[in-house]
C-alpha cells in the first residue's frame, strides 16, 4: 500500500472515533418511579398533577444549572422538592413498612471525584437526600444506616421530624391497595450534567411496600441504584431493587459506556430490556452521559420521567416529560 493511500485511510478511520452528538451546555433528567400506569390514561386530573410535578422539578434544576451552578446542587434541590411532594414514594408520602412505619433511603454521587454518600433506614430525617450529601461533606464514610444515620443528620443540623410526618391520608387509608393501584407512588431520582462538565446522580425512596427486617433496596447502594463518573455517565434507577443490586445496574451502565464504547442509550436499553426483564427486574432508569445525551428506558407499564437540556449556543431549553410510553413537550 502506498503512503498516500495509507494516510487517506488513516484519516478516514480517525474521523469515526468518538463521534457523538453535539455536547450540550447542561442537561438534567428526573424520574418519579416506574410501574403500572394504565389507570392514569383515564384520570386526566391525576396525570396532570404528575406532569406538573415533573415540570416543576426540571425547572428547579434548570434555575441552578443555567446560572452555572453545580450539578450536585441541582440534584439536591430537585430531590428535596420531590421528597416534599406526596405524589411520590420518597419523603412525605413514602410507602409503609409491614409495621406501619416509614423507613427511607437515599444516595448521591459526584462524578468529578467519585465521592458518594448514602443513608438507609432513616425514620426521622425530613430530607434523606440531604443527609446522604452530608455523609460526603461531614464524614469519612459512604453509607450510614438506622439510628446512627439519624444521629449524624441531627449533628449536621438537618431537619428532624416525627416518623408520622411522612404519612399522608392516602398512605394510611389505602395502604393495602397500593400494589393494585395504577399510578402509584414511586422512588425519585435526578441526574445532571452542569456547565463545568461535572456529572451528579441522586436517588431517594421510601422503599418496598410492607418491607420487613430493615430491608434496603438499590437506591442507597452505590453502583446499584445510583452512580456517577465524569468519564462516563450519571445514573439513577427505580424498580425491583433486589434485581438492580444483583446486576449492579448503575455501575454496569457506566462500564458498558466506558469499556464497550456503547452509547448511553444502547447501554441503558441493553441492561433494562436484556439483562433485566419485566417479570424479574421490573423498573427503569434515567442516565445522562458526559456530553449531555439522555436515556430513560423502562420495562414496566410506565415511568414518571422528564428531561431538560440546553444546547451550546442555543437561546432556548428543550424539556419533555412522560408517564406511559409517550413523551410530551412541556
Amino acid at each position: 500500500m502506498n503512503g498516500k493511500l495509507f494516510t487517506i485511510l488513516l484519516l478516514c478511520a480517525c474521523t469515526q472515533i468518538n463521534v457523538h452528538a453535539q455536547q450540550r451546555e447542561y442537561a438534567i433528567a428526573v424520574h418519579g418511579g416506574a410501574g403500572v400506569m394504565t389507570g392514569l390514561e383515564n384520570d386526566a386530573e391525576r396525570a396532570a398533577a404528575y406532569y406538573s410535578a415533573l415540570d416543576t422539578a426540571l425547572m428547579i434544576g434548570n434555575e441552578i444549572l443555567s446560572a452555572g451552578g453545580e450539578g450536585e446542587k441541582a440534584v439536591l434541590a430537585v430531590i428535596s422538592y420531590l421528597e416534599d411532594n406526596p405524589l411520590f414514594n420518597a419523603g412525605k408520602g413514602a410507602t409503609v413498612t409491614a409495621e406501619g412505619t416509614f423507613e427511607l433511603d437515599a444516595a448521591i454521587m459526584l462524578g468529578k471525584d467519585l465521592s458518594a454518600g448514602a443513608v438507609a433506614g432513616v425514620k426521622t430525617v425530613r430530607h434523606p437526600i440531604r443527609a446522604a450529601y452530608a455523609v460526603i461533606t461531614g464524614s469519612e464514610h459512604v453509607m450510614l444506616s438506622g439510628a446512627g444515620a439519624e444521629r449524624f443528620a441531627a449533628e449536621q443540623g438537618l431537619e428532624i421530624v416525627d416518623n408520622m410526618y411522612f404519612a399522608t391520608p392516602r398512605t394510611m387509608r389505602w395502604v393495602e391497595q397500593f400494589k393494585k393501584e395504577s399510578g402509584k407512588n414511586g422512588t425519585v431520582g435526578c441526574v445532571a450534567l452542569d456547565t463545568h462538565g461535572n456529572l451528579a446522580a441522586g436517588t431517594s425512596t421510601g422503599g418496598m411496600l410492607r418491607k420487613n427486617w430493615g430491608r434496603i433496596g438499590d437506591a442507597p447502594v452505590i453502583g446499584a441504584g445510583t452512580y456517577a463518573d465524569n468519564s462516563s455517565c450519571a445514573v439513577s434507577c427505580t424498580g425491583h431493587g433486589e434485581y438492580f443490586i444483583r446486576h449492579a445496574v448503575a455501575y454496569n451502565l457506566c462500564a458498558r459506556y466506558r469499556h464497550l464504547k456503547e452509547t448511553v442509550t444502547d447501554a441503558a436499553h441493553f441492561i433494562i430490556h436484556q439483562e433485566l426483564n419485566s417479570e424479574a427486574g421490573n423498573g427503569g432508569l434515567i442516565a445522562v452521559d458526559k456530553d449531555g445525551n439522555i436515556a430513560m428506558p423502562f420495562n414496566s407499564g410506565g415511568m414518571f420521567r422528564g428531561f431538560l437540556y440546553k444546547e451550546k449556543g442555543a437561546s432556548a431549553i428543550v424539556r419533555e416529560a412522560g408517564i406511559g410510553k409517550e413523551m410530551k413537550k412541556l
